[in-house]
This record gives C-alpha cells, structure tokens and sequence, in this order.
C-alpha cells in the first residue's frame, strides 16, 4: 500500500519542480479581454477614420501593437524577471536588440538606396 502512495506522491510533484510560473483561468481570461479590447481599438479607429491623418492612425496603431506584445509576453508567455532565473527576460531583451538593429538597418539603406540608384531619365546622359 505505500508503494502505491508514494508512487502517487511522485507524480503529483512532477511539474512543479522546475519553478516556472503557471497561469490562472482568471490571467488567461483578463489576457484574452485585453487583446480583444487592444485589436477592437485599432479596427475601429480604421473603419470610422477617426482621426483622419493616415500618419497618425498608424503611429497609433502601433503603439497599440506593441502595447499587445507586451500583454501577450505577460500573460500567455509568462515572461518575466522571475522566470527561469531570469534567463528568458534577458533573451528577450537580446532579441529585440537584434530586432530593432536589423529593422532600422534595414529602413536606412531603403530610405536611402534612391541614391544610389540610376537616373530613371537615360536620355538626358
């Protein structure tokens, strides 16, 4: 009969041992709420044209965007400090490094690659 317990003890113990944070219905559901309201938002300003400059509707849409990110990571990732040592915190920290190097790298040699580029007007060379 004790084998049978303590073969049951060590099963319920499994997945806690590693010291990662686990979600609630009530995280899940408050996450869930948020990202609806964060996309709701956004769709709405683009269907009524609510603020009618183009420019500012997508520097708004944006910031509700990474707005999103950041409660995704929270909520469904359950990333934070604490997580895994803090080792998680720190590749994401690194990756965004990465992210943002590359994007604006990226945007610089667009913006200026006209340039660089051939005249469009061959006839006048």
């Amino acid at each position: 009969m004790s084998g049978s317990q303590n073969h049951a003890e060590a099963h319920t113990d499994h997945h806690d041992g590693h010291g990662a944070p686990h979600g609630s219905l009530r995280g899940y559901v408050t996450g869930f709420v948020l990202s609806v309201i964060l996309t709701a938002i956004p769709f709405w300003l683009v269907m009524n044209d609510v603020l009618g400059n183009s420019v500012l509707t997508a520097i708004v849409i944006m910031a509700f965007a990474a707005v999103q990110i950041v409660v995704h990571m929270i909520y469904f990732l359950h990333m934070s400090s604490r997580a895994e040592g803090g080792w998680s915190m720190m590749a994401l920290i690194f990756t965004i490094i990465i992210v943002v190097i590359a994007l604006s790298g990226s945007l610089w040699v667009m913006y200026h690659l006209n340039t660089n580029m051939m005249p469009s007007d061959l006839h006048k060379m």
